[in-house]
């Protein structure tokens, strides 16, 4: 599982850091709001814990940006202990849960394993990669409430290469998965699939938020690539 920190003081995050890669968590650090926005935002993370006093834009304000622009990432704020308002402000602007300081790390571990359960059973259906949104109960496709819609072809196409993003897939492989065996192993069909989910997909990016991109591999065949 893969933890974004957003923690300017160096000893708490080396403390955070070095307990949940104990934990066989893969954690990201950043210890300035600006940076941790940046980072937040490619919306490539299982979970965020987020301190609310940082340099640069404080944890409130990356909070209530991530939400207002559709990135529903799990995210567990660190509150000063008698900082009451921040932890109610920040409940009601869309976290999910906080900790306050001190704490043991096996408390925030125990936290961030309940959310991500939490979210599972709620959104098994949902596959997300950056921005992107695909819901397999439904067939849908969108992102940050703009939906666009695929064939079925496009949609298994699509669906099979969210399922593993970075990951890099043969044209063979492709066409094996979503249009069978028998298919004639020559044919452009899955060049043209991609051309087509292509042009559908940028007309649901804007200037400030860009969607992951089918990328092509030359030689071999094609992959998600998050952004």
């Amino acid at each position: 599982m893969n933890i974004l920190l957003v923690e300017d003081e160096q000893k708490i995050a080396d403390f955070i850091c070095d307990g949940l890669r104990a934990k066989q968590f893969e954690v990201t650090h950043c210890d300035d709001g600006d940076k941790g926005y940046a980072q937040a935002s490619r919306n490539i993370h299982d979970a965020i814990v987020l301190d609310i006093m940082l340099p640069g834009r404080d944890g409130l304000d990356i909070l209530k940006s991530l939400r207002e622009a559709g990135n529903k990432t799990p995210i567990i704020l660190l509150t000063a202990r008698n900082e009451l308002g921040d932890r109610v402000q920040g409940l009601e602007l869309g976290a999910d849960d906080y900790l306050a300081k001190p704490f043991y790390v096996e408390e925030l571990s125990a936290r961030i394993h309940a959310l991500l359960r939490r979210q599972e059973g709620t959104k098994q259906h949902l596959i997300e990669v950056g921005l992107l949104t695909l819901d397999c109960l439904n067939r849908k496709i969108s992102s940050q409430a703009k939906t666009i819609e695929l064939t079925s072809r496009e949609f298994s196409l699509l669906e099979h290469l969210m399922r593993s993003p970075n990951q890099v897939f043969t044209r063979g492989q492709l066409l094996e998965h979503v249009w069978g065996f028998d298919f004639d192993p020559c044919t452009n069909v899955v060049d043209v699939c991609i051309k087509r989910i292509r042009r559908k997909l940028s007309s649901l990016e804007t200037e400030q938020q860009q969607l992951p991109a089918i990328e092509s591999i030359r030689g071999t065949g094609y992959r998600l690539s998050p952004r």
